[in-house]
């Protein structure tokens, strides 16, 4: 399958293979017709850490097409493929 403008789409298993990892952001933004008032947005994509190209250009579609002014993001970033975690344990417990 083909995306128009995104050249061909890539699975989820392949972007984790290349080092992207999921990112969920939450947007807190101003409501144009209520400035006083927060409303949040929560999005989720796969995203390369440390840089974060798709949130940053995310980030600068919302403040040059959107009318909510942005008030702060919070977000949090994993890689899903790791190394495993793997320990030898000895001994034995008995539960009766």
């Amino acid at each position: 399958m083909r995306r128009a403008d995104k050249g061909p789409s890539r699975s989820e298993t392949e972007l984790m293979l290349e080092g992207y990892g999921l990112l969920t952001a939450e947007f807190f933004y101003h409501l144009p017709d209520h400035p006083h008032v927060l409303q949040t947005f929560l999005w989720q994509t796969y995203d390369l850490a440390p840089n974060f190209p798709k949130l940053f250009s995310f980030i600068e579609f919302w403040k040059s097409r959107l009318d909510g002014s942005l008030h702060s993001v919070r977000f949090s970033h994993n890689e899903l493929i790791k190394p495993v975690e793997w320990r030898n344990v000895e001994g034995e417990f008995a539960l009766h």
